[in-house]
C-alpha cells in the first residue's frame, strides 16, 4: 500500500530574500552608520571649541545616547500603531534636520538640544528597523540577515571617522555636519523608494497577548528579560568601554603616540568587520548561543590581557583579540532579541529590548572614569573584563537557545 505524504501548510514567508533588503534595508543602514562615523573624530573638537568643562563636553557628547534612551520604549509603542516604514522614515527626518542645524549652534545648550532630538531619531529608526527585519527575515536566515546589518555598523565605523577627518581639514568641522545630515538624508530617501510598507489594518479588539500594554509585556516576560537583558547589559558594556580603555591605557600607561593609537584602533575594527558572515553562519547553523559566548568570552579574555601590555605589540595583540571576539558576535543581541520578541507586542517588546542594551553602552563610558577616578585605570580594565566574563556565563547557563528547528514533513 503506497505512502500519502501528509503535505503540510506551506507558510507564505514574508520577503525575506537578504538581496530584496539591500537597497530598501542595508544601504539605508550604511548611510546612516556612515554619517555616524564621520562625527567620531569632529564633535569632540567642536564641542571643545565652546571652552566648557569637561563635565559639560562629556554630556554634550552623551546627548545622543541620553536622547535615544529616553524615546527607546515610547517608540515601541508608536511603531505599533503607525507601522515600520513610517516610523524609520520619521526619525531619520528628525535625526537629519538635528545634524544639519547643528550647523548654526551657537551655545552649548543649543548643541546639547539638538543632540538630544537627534537621539530621539536615533531611536525610532533603530527600534523599526529592528521590527521590520525581525518581520521580513525567516528564522532560519535572521542570524545571517542581523549579522549583516552589524556589518554595516562597522563597515561605517571603519570608513567614516577617516573621511569624517579629511572633510573637516577641507570644508571646516561645521559643514561637515551638513555632509553628515546629507548622509542621513540619503538614507531616509532610499527607504521612502524601495522599502515596501505595510497597509494598517483596521484595529480589532486585542486577542489575549496581542497588542499589550507595555506594562504587560513587561509582567509576561520579566523572567527572560531578568536572564537575558542582564547578560545584555554586562555584554553591551564590554562592547562599549573596550573603545575608551584601549586608547586611555595606549596614551597614558605606554605612551604611544596618536597615529601609533589610531592604527591599534584600525586593525581592531578592521578584523571586527571581517568576521560579521562568520557570525551569521554561525547563529543560523549552529545556534545563537554558538556565537553569544564566545563573542564575550574572547572579548573578557583580550581586556584582561590589556594591563599586561607592556609595548605597542603587546596591546596591538590584546585589541586585535578584543576585535576577534565582537566580530564573532555581529548582531547577535539584535538576533536574541527578536528571537525573544513575541508577535503581537514585538514593538514594546523590541523597544524594552534596546533600553536594556543602550543603558549599558551609555553606562560604560561612565564606570570606567568613576573607577579609574577612584582607584586606578587597571582596575577600570578589570571590572569591563569581568562584564564580559559575567556575560558569557549568564548566557551560557540562564539563557535558553531561541533557534529552534522546524520538524520535518510527517509521513502516514
Amino acid at each position: 500500500m503506497p505512502t500519502a505524504t501528509l503535505r503540510l501548510p506551506r507558510v507564505k514567508q514574508p520577503d525575506s530574500g537578504l538581496r530584496a533588503l539591500i537597497l530598501a534595508f542595508y544601504l539605508p543602514a550604511l548611510m546612516v552608520t556612515l554619517g555616524h562615523g564621520l562625527l567620531v573624530p569632529i564633535l569632540p573638537l567642536y564641542v571643545a571649541e565652546f571652552e566648557i568643562s569637561y563635565a559639560l563636553i562629556g554630556l554634550a557628547l552623551a546627548g545622543e545616547g541620553i536622547g535615544t534612551l529616553i524615546a527607546d520604549v515610547p517608540t515601541g509603542m508608536i511603531q505599533r500603531r503607525f507601522g515600520d516604514k513610517p516610523v524609520m522614515m520619521m526619525g531619520l527626518l528628525v535625526k537629519a534636520l538635528s545634524l544639519a542645524l547643528l550647523f548654526f549652534a551657537s551655545s552649548i545648550w543649543a548643541l546639547l538640544l539638538l543632540r538630544l532630538i537627534s537621539g530621539f531619531g536615533r531611536a525610532m529608526y533603530t527600534v523599526s528597523a529592528h521590527v521590520y527585519i525581525t518581520n521580513h527575515v525567516d528564522l532560519g536566515q535572521r542570524g545571517k540577515a542581523i549579522s549583516m546589518y552589524g556589518g554595516t555598523h562597522r563597515l561605517g565605523g571603519f570608513i567614516g571617522p577617516a573621511l569624517g577627518g579629511l572633510l573637516a581639514g577641507m570644508m571646516g568641522m561645521r559643514a561637515t555636519f551638513l555632509v553628515v545630515a546629507l548622509a542621513t538624508a540619503i538614507g531616509l530617501a532610499l527607504i521612502a523608494l524601495f522599502m515596501q510598507g505595510k497597509k494598517r489594518a483596521r484595529r480589532k479588539p486585542a486577542k489575549a497577548g496581542h497588542g499589550l500594554p507595555i506594562a504587560a509585556v513587561l509582567q509576561q516576560h520579566k523572567r527572560i528579560l531578568a536572564s537575558a537583558g542582564t547578560a545584555q547589559v554586562f555584554g553591551q558594556m564590554i562592547r562599549a568601554g573596550r573603545t575608551v580603555i584601549i586608547p586611555l591605557f595606549a596614551a597614558d600607561a605606554l605612551g604611544l603616540a596618536v597615529d601609533q593609537i589610531g592604527l591599534i584602533i584600525s586593525m581592531s575594527v578592521a578584523v571586527d568587520f571581517s568576521l560579521f558572515l562568520v557570525a551569521g553562519w554561525l547563529m543560523d547553523r549552529y545556534g545563537r548561543k554558538f556565537a553569544i559566548v564566545p563573542c564575550f568570552g574572547i572579548q573578557a579574555l583580550g581586556m584582561a590581557l590589556v594591563p599586561f601590555a607592556a609595548s605597542f605589540g603587546g596591546l596591538l595583540f590584546a585589541a586585535t583579540l578584543v576585535g576577534i571576539g565582537n566580530g564573532l558576535g555581529a548582531g547577535s543581541m539584535m538576533t536574541l532579541g527578536s528571537d525573544l520578541s513575541p508577535a503581537g507586542s514585538r514593538g514594546e517588546f523590541l523597544g524594552v529590548w534596546r533600553l536594556i542594551g543602550d543603558v549599558g553602552h551609555t553606562g560604560a563610558p561612565l564606570v570606567v572614569g568613576v573607577v579609574a577616578d577612584a582607584l586606578l585605570l587597571s582596575s577600570a580594565v578589570w571590572v569591563i573584563a569581568g562584564s564580559g566574563l559575567l556575560a558569557a556565563g549568564i548566557f551560557t547557563f540562564l539563557v535558553p537557545e531561541t533557534l529552534q528547528r522546524k520538524p520535518p514533513l510527517a509521513t502516514v
